[in-house]
């Protein structure tokens, strides 16, 4: 992912893998036989790993906070050091083109899916929240100032009105 977010997907070799891990080239070769085996790997690895993070987030007892707070700051703390949400980025643009690719995609987006229906059953506005949420963060990347949980939190809130755990 270090190698995507520095040089872009088309950047990345099994030499400077090897180089950014500290490991022989043929480290890489030996357990990727191709650059796409390779980055179809990363783009699993990082959509299993958002998932996950998400995941934990919704199955969280409430407790009295709203989850849409978290998630704002969670938001805001991958902006902190962009890199791996550039990579991120790219990676599933690479997906758009590649349809081999989209199964680790369709899984982060199940997963965006399962948080927008803590707050609503309503089909269209958890559709809505699922490819929004990237939209956000894509925007985000690109904005002169950095945006604060506060601000993301509001957003989540226009696009998830409901309480959790009721339908709108």
């Amino acid at each position: 992912m270090r190698v995507i977010a520095r040089d872009g997907a088309s950047g990345v070799t099994h030499r400077k893998v090897a180089r950014e891990a500290e490991l022989p080239t043929t480290a890489s070769t030996y357990y990727f036989e191709s650059i796409d085996a390779l980055l179809t790997a990363a783009l699993t690895s990082c959509m299993n790993e958002d998932s996950e993070r998400l995941r934990r987030l919704i199955e969280a007892p409430d407790e009295g906070a709203d989850k849409r707070g978290a998630l704002a700051r969670l938001m805001a703390d991958l902006l902190t050091a962009p890199g791996r949400l550039l990579a991120e980025f790219e990676l599933c643009l690479l997906a758009s083109r590649r349809p081999d690719l989209r199964g680790p995609t369709r899984h982060w987006a199940d997963t965006l899916c399962a948080f927008a229906r803590l707050f609503t059953d309503d089909p269209l506005r958890v559709k809505l929240f699922a490819n929004a949420y990237d939209g956000l963060l894509l925007q985000a990347l690109l904005a002169d100032t950095p945006v604060t949980a506060d601000e993301f939190e509001a957003m989540l809130r226009e696009l998830l009105p409901g309480n959790a755990g009721t339908a709108d």
